[in-house]
């Protein structure tokens, strides 16, 4: 009987510490998942941040450039332009002073 008794009282054990088990490694399994869902939003938040700093960085310095370009090239331009334009009244200018010139000492 006493047997019996232990083999009972040891295999009951061994069920018991088995369920034990098993709720361990539910609650492991339970903590990775929340833990790998944690990580997964923290990397998706410092990607974001990441993401609209390098952004940000990147468009102001394409925008400085660009901007520099454009003035540059524009400057040039309007620069050119006046002076042709001077140059061709001055020219007018002088011909027009020579040409009265001429007439008062003939």
């Amino acid at each position: 009987m006493k047997e019996n008794a232990v083999i009972t009282i040891i295999s009951i054990t061994i069920i018991v510490l088995n369920m034990m088990m098993i709720i361990v490694l539910d609650i492991k399994n339970a903590i990775m998942v929340a833990t790998m869902a944690e990580i997964m939003a923290v990397m998706a938040e410092v990607t974001a941040v990441i993401t609209v700093v390098v952004m940000a960085e990147v468009t102001a310095a394409v925008m400085a450039v660009t901007t520099a370009v454009i003035m540059t090239v524009i400057t040039v331009a309007v620069m050119a332009v006046t002076t042709a334009v001077i140059t061709v009244v001055v020219k007018d200018v002088a011909a027009v002073g020579a040409g009265c010139f001429n007439l008062i000492n003939n």
